[in-house]
């Protein structure tokens, strides 16, 4: 079965943050809790500016599945790190394991919850929000396996988690900053 994943065109990204109203408006997530969260990469030598959009990267090693103490999180065949909301007991380890910082404490429910790839979404046919939204189409979801075929780029950049870790389902076309 083919494994999901995003492919991130970080050069066109101008940080609208579309893809992030789009997944909290799919998700109606809590006011505190925000799945996909544009991040800011700046350098001062050049001074550069560039973002990317960042959610969870449904990883081949996940970190939060193996913390989690009362087996919330399920990696599903197509890939998909998925978290069954009613499991968490709000014990935060998810948050503490994750290198990536994705899953997302609610102060108010107590419980953590994080990107689900747009299940629901994708088991109708339909893109992520997060995909679907982009005004510049800088967010590719897809096959994995036929992203990287279609598209080079990293899983990692400076000021990132090293990518061997969890083995991240991304794929970044990094800034010109941080082409060598």
């Amino acid at each position: 079965m083919a494994k999901v994943g995003f492919y991130y065109d970080m050069q066109n990204c101008y940080g609208c943050k579309t893809c992030q109203v789009a997944c909290k408006s799919e998700q109606k997530t809590a006011p505190a809790v925000s799945w996909r969260r544009v991040r800011d990469f700046d350098t001062d030598h050049p001074a550069t500016h560039a973002t990317l959009s960042m959610g969870c990267n449904h990883c081949e090693n996940p970190e939060c599945l193996k913390n989690c103490p009362t087996g919330a999180y399920t990696k599903l065949e197509n890939g998909i790190v998925y978290q069954d909301h009613s499991q968490c007991i709000g014990c935060r380890m998810c948050t503490m394991a994750c290198p990536y910082g994705v899953p997302q404490y609610d102060p108010e429910e107590g419980k953590v919850s994080k990107c689900s790839y747009c299940k629901e979404r994708i088991e109708q046919g339909l893109q992520p929000a997060c995909a679907e939204s982009c005004p510049g189409g800088n967010i590719i979801a897809g096959d994995l396996e036929e992203l990287k075929a279609k598209y080079k780029g990293v899983q990692e950049l400076p000021g990132m988690p090293v990518a061997s870790i969890t083995n991240p389902s991304i794929i970044i076309n990094p800034a010109k900053t941080f082409k060598k």
